[in-house]
């Protein structure tokens, strides 16, 4: 397994006051697989994420990387804004996380390029952020994230933000980075179709605090094709999933101010 999750629990705030976010919420994430999590929004997906990039500590439970004796990061976190440093151009964006490493500034900068190139980006590569499209910088956060090589890549809705024609691109470009890296994924979506057509398995979230209320193995072969939308399969996922959110969703509407 590349990383186990066992009983995370995680609340905020004391006392009475308290609000509990995960409650005894737990997988496992196999080598190259490409795991998706939906829920209600506000159940504490984003909250899991950060629990296991090491940026929150959880009340209970464990979060275990398997590095099989990599110095690679176990992981890399991309949010949903790009969180791009607006004084530095593409080339030292992407590669800040390798000079944070203490890789020297040329071969850093050999390697960014190389990303960037991957990336469809090399004629922009001493462009600054304002001078990008939104999908262009979230293609540099992204690129950024991949660099650093890490064991697991944790995405916290990096499309959400995008337009649907740059959002099936950007997904596409995803898919074959992960053929091509054999990296392990965690998927954070509200997309219900978009995380059937991506995942090779998806974890299903109940509303606040958040349990694991389903886990379900996509049937779809490798490589995917995004053009897939139409398989009966993923629609009868899709409404499987449904199911079992639609109440909850419902019911956080209504006690929206």
């Amino acid at each position: 397994m590349k990383l186990e999750c066992r009983e995370l629990c995680k609340s905020f705030g004391d006392g009475a006051t308290a609000v509990p976010v995960l409650e005894a919420v737990g997988f496992d994430l196999a080598d190259r697989e490409i795991l998706c999590v939906v829920g209600p929004s506000g159940c504490g997906k984003s909250t899991l994420l950060k629990i296991l990039a090491g940026l929150l500590e959880a009340d209970s439970g464990r979060v275990v990387h398997d590095r099989n004796g990599s110095r690679n990061p176990a992981n890399a976190l991309v949010f949903q804004d790009h969180g791009l440093f607006p004084w530095m151009n593409v080339l030292d964006n992407v590669a800040f996380g390798l000079r944070m490493a203490g890789v020297d500034r040329r071969a850093s900068a050999e390697r960014a390029g190389e990303q960037i190139a991957r990336m469809g980006l090399e004629r922009f590569a001493r462009r600054h952020p304002h001078e990008l499209s939104v999908g262009m910088r979230q293609r540099v956060n992204l690129a950024r994230a991949l660099l650093v090589d890490p064991q697991v890549l944790l995405l916290d809705e990096p499309f959400a933000a995008l337009d649907a024609q740059s959002r099936l691109v950007l997904q596409e470009e995803l898919l074959a980075n992960v053929e091509r890296s054999g990296k392990s994924i965690v998927y954070v979506t509200h997309d219900i179709e978009d995380a059937v057509l991506m995942g090779d398995r998806v974890l299903v979230l109940s509303g606040r605090p958040a349990r694991v209320r389903d886990e379900i193995v996509v049937p779809l072969p490798r490589p995917r094709d995004l053009e897939e939308r139409g398989d009966p399969r993923v629609a009868a996922l899709v409404r499987r999933i449904w199911n079992q959110l639609e109440s909850e969703v419902r019911k956080g509407l209504e006690a929206a101010p």
